[in-house]
C-alpha cells in the first residue's frame, strides 16, 4: 500500500515559497535542489511539503489544497490576522452549519483553508 510521502505545489520561485511555508508552520527547508526543488518538513508532521519549480503554473483554482488546523487556544481573528501579516492573502470566511473555516491564498496564489477543530 503507498504512504503518502509529500504534498507538492508548483511554483515559479520554490525556494522563496518554502521560505514562506517553512516561516509560516515553524518547519524547515530540509532539501534544496539549486532552488529547482525544496522539501519543508514541519515538527509533529508526518507528511513533508514539496515546492517543484515550473515554467508556468497552472491557471484558475487549484484542485487540491491544505486544510490546516488553528492552533489550541488561538481565537478565528487572532489567527486571521498572523496570516495576513505573515503575507497571506484572506479570501474569506466560508462554512457550513456551525463549522466554519478561513479561506487564503498563500504569495503563488496556492489557496488553502484553516479551521478550529475538525
Amino acid at each position: 500500500m503507498p504512504t503518502l510521502a509529500m504534498i507538492t505545489f508548483d511554483s515559479t520561485d520554490p525556494r522563496a515559497l518554502a521560505a514562506w511555508w517553512a516561516t509560516r508552520l515553524g518547519g524547515e527547508i530540509t532539501l534544496d535542489a539549486d532552488g529547482f526543488f525544496c522539501i519543508v518538513t514541519v515538527p509533529e508532521w508526518t507528511t513533508s511539503l514539496g515546492f517543484q519549480l515550473v515554467e508556468s503554473p497552472t491557471p484558475g483554482k487549484n484542485r487540491a489544497h491544505l486544510d490546516l488546523g488553528r492552533d489550541e487556544g488561538v481565537d478565528r481573528a487572532a489567527s486571521v490576522a498572523s496570516w495576513i501579516a505573515g503575507g497571506a492573502r484572506h479570501l474569506g470566511e466560508r462554512g457550513e452549519g456551525d463549522f466554519r473555516w478561513d479561506t487564503f491564498a498563500d504569495p503563488d496564489g496556492n489557496e488553502f483553508c484553516v479551521s478550529g477543530t475538525h
